[in-house]
């Protein structure tokens, strides 16, 4: 199980993770200061990271989605995880969507409150870290996006093919 959008054999999903995953944390922070201060620096910080976030999770999702579509097997257990994670990623990016349509034009202005912004950007980084521990776990359990060795894929094979008669005899 490869993935299918890659440059020189390397997965790019997993090189473009890390720019939605310091947005929406920088956010976070960014609306957390601002509660406790008040001073716009850092609400307009918090508001330049939300954008940066959101657009590196579209850009990230572009070769996920293509991986997940076009890599993962239909009838793998990696499916229903792939599934999970992407589903919790899209919440998060329509959680710091939302924040950024609320307080994109507060730039220049203060925003009453940073109450909104610090529920939707804890919720937005919480789906991020599960969806992260799920990502992780097609890496670690399912081998997506690993390029195997000749000994390695005829390992993981056989350990296919046990789970599999295994899973049989149960049902049986």
């Amino acid at each position: 199980m490869y993935s299918k959008v890659t440059i020189a054999g390397h997965p790019i999903h997993p090189m473009l993770i890390a720019y939605p995953v310091a947005g929406y944390t920088g956010t976070l922070v960014g609306f957390a200061v601002y509660a406790a201060n008040g001073q716009q620096f850092w609400l307009n910080f918090a508001i330049a990271l939300n954008i940066a976030g959101v657009g590196g999770a579209l850009l990230a999702a572009l070769p996920g989605f293509v991986d997940l579509a076009f890599g993962v097997p239909r009838a793998s257990g990696a499916r229903g995880v792939g599934l999970a994670h992407a589903g919790l990623n899209v919440t998060a990016l329509a959680l710091f969507a939302i924040s950024l349509g609320v307080y994109a034009s507060h730039w220049n202005g203060p925003a009453k409150s940073a109450t909104l912004g610090l529920a939707l950007a804890s919720a937005g980084v919480l789906c991020t870290v599960a969806a992260g521990f799920l990502g992780w776990m097609l890496v670690q359990d399912y081998h997506i996006g690993i390029r195997l060795t000749e000994v390695q894929e005829r390992d993981e094979l056989s350990v296919q093919s046990h789970r599999l008669i295994h899973h049989h005899a149960k049902a049986a």
